[in-house]
């Protein structure tokens, strides 16, 4: 199977280090012309470089998305009309309409299309789950989780700060913890949010509360920063039942942490990554997941409809911080049973 990998920045890397664990082959990247990282991926990759995906796509069979994220949706319907397998970063797209829209596409023409919601192959978050699923801690009440870090930057074009190009932290960040909580407590009714920028939205972080309603009576708070400085990345969560209660805390073997803001050096990286301190990273495991899916025509581990399902719960939650006020959540058509 022949892999073209859209970017050739922090995720292209992380993706083409994950494909290069499978037997597929990676035959190329798109990137702008010139881009000298880019050109130094294809030959650790054995690849070519190419200035556009119109050039790479008749040469593939599976198209993996790493672009920022307004550039999803036009990319991934490309991949579609030429009828190509689809592994795309998240969110899935940009806006619900987008999301929906693709879906369709791709069911029409029997494309698998899945989406990266990597928190769910990072090994405490998955046992976690199956701790929930397996009834350790009784019927569940309440889940927190928080995801904290410092506000990505890159030299050019930082799409990251752009509110219409990424969503800011609650799509860009969040997303990946309203895809767990919902993984973990089902369907969500309603959801209300607070955020630093939607009251004082000249401030240079942006730091944001969510709760959610699950329709199961579950209740969801989620926490989300681009509020510390780097390199800092903290993940949290507190799953509690009748039962019992799950925790974890990335940070807990820590006795004592010192947060500073300080002027940023040249060692620390553009885009704040979770670590994981076992031997496959998450990125690598869920590349191959998706990769066996496809070899074996079994179903995706992460369907294009989860994603869509926590595009819509960021979404109400950028609404509802807007509003002040709680959105209630409509059944979409891709997400009925």
């Amino acid at each position: 199977m022949k892999i073209g990998i859209i970017g050739a920045g922090f995720m292209g890397s992380t993706h083409a280090a994950g494909w290069a664990n499978t037997d597929a082959e990676i035959v190329g990247f798109v990137a702008k012309p010139g881009e000298a990282a880019a050109h130094q991926l294809a030959e650790q990759h054995n690849a070519q470089v190419y200035s556009d995906l119109e050039a790479l796509l008749p040469l593939v069979d599976v198209i993996d998305i790493c672009t920022p994220t307004h550039l999803h949706y036009a990319m991934a319907l490309k991949a579609a009309e030429s009828c190509k397998y689809i592994f795309c970063e998240k969110p899935l797209t940009r806006t619900l309409e987008e999301s929906q829209e693709l879906i369709a596409v791709c069911k029409k023409a029997g494309i698998k299309l899945s989406v990266g919601h990597v928190v769910r192959f990072f090994p405490e978050y998955k046992q976690a789950k199956a701790l929930v699923d397996s009834g350790q801690i009784g019927q569940l009440a309440v889940v927190r989780l928080a995801r904290e870090t410092f506000c990505p930057k890159k030299a050019e074009d930082n799409w990251f700060v752009d509110l219409d190009k990424s969503g800011g932290v609650i799509l860009d960040l969040m997303v990946h913890d309203f895809d767990y909580a919902r993984w973990l407590a089902g369907d969500v009714e309603s959801v209300f949010a607070k955020n630093i920028l939607s009251s004082s939205p000249d401030a240079h972080i942006d730091h944001a509360l969510v709760i959610l309603t699950h329709k199961n009576g579950v209740l969801s708070h989620i926490e989300g920063s681009w509020a510390f400085p780097p390199p800092m990345f903290r993940t949290r969560f507190e799953i509690s039942g009748s039962g019992g209660m799950i925790d974890h805390d990335s940070q807990a073997t820590s006795p004592i942490n010192i947060l500073m803001q300080k002027q940023v050096d040249g060692k620390t990286p553009d885009i704040p990554t979770p670590t994981s301190p076992v031997s496959e990273d998450p990125w690598t495991t869920q590349i191959k997941a998706f990769y066996k899916a496809l070899i074996e025509d079994s179903p995706l581990p992460v369907p294009a409809e989860e994603g869509l399902a926590a595009l819509q719960i960021a979404l109400a939650a950028i609404e509802s911080a807007r509003t002040n006020k709680a959105v209630n959540l409509e059944t979409l058509p891709e997400l009925s049973s």
